[in-house]
């Protein structure tokens, strides 16, 4: 029997997620776009009820691609305020919206949003040695500078919990526990 972070329960899609997908060092522009979509949505829910709505914001999002979501009219925010396959928030919506051209604009200034979010963490994962979930934090000095230059940037939904659950979620730290099976296979390089 594997040893898994406490928070990943019995939920098979939880699971999937923990062992699949969170903390891998993810350096792709669309992955990037969609997690920061995510982690927003989230604000006041649950990571569950955003994971069983991701395919239906893959959908509404145009696949999370910055270009195409940044064109979103009122039209088509409209038709997403009516979906159920996503958190029918306005707020929201309209900050997806806004954040794809904000996206845009930061890799227009840096090449890439990859290169300008990893440069917080000097290009390559934080490893921490939590020994329980107690022990992680919810917001670091690190997401606190990331929150306050992605907010002067003009996006929203970005506050420094965001931040980091963003960063967890991206890889930018490890933040399995160290008794977690991912912990040492994420340290190692294993699963990225």
């Amino acid at each position: 029997m594997l040893t898994r972070c406490d928070w990943a329960g019995d939920d098979p899609l939880m699971i999937a997620y923990h062992d699949l997908e969170w903390g891998v060092p993810v350096h792709d522009d669309r992955m990037l776009f969609e997690f920061l979509i995510l982690e927003g949505a989230q604000a006041g829910l649950s990571w569950s009820t955003i994971l069983r709505k991701r395919e239906g914001y893959r959908r509404a999002f145009a696949g999370f691609d910055p270009v195409q979501v940044a064109c979103f009219d009122e039209e088509r925010v409209r038709d997403l305020l009516a979906d159920p396959g996503i958190v029918r928030n306005r707020r929201k919506i309209d900050s997806a919206t806004g954040n794809a051209r904000v996206f845009r604009t930061v890799q227009e200034e840096h090449g890439s949003f990859d290169a300008y979010i990893w440069g917080f963490v000097g290009g390559s994962p934080a490893q921490n040695r939590w020994r329980s979930l107690a022990e992680l934090p919810a917001q670091t000095p690190v997401s606190k500078a990331m929150s306050r230059d992605l907010a002067r940037r003009g996006f929203r939904f970005v506050g420094p919990t965001i931040c980091y659950a963003f960063m967890q979620a991206v890889g930018m730290v490890n933040d399995h526990v160290v008794d977690c099976f991912r912990h040492a296979d994420l340290r190692g390089g294993v699963g990225q």
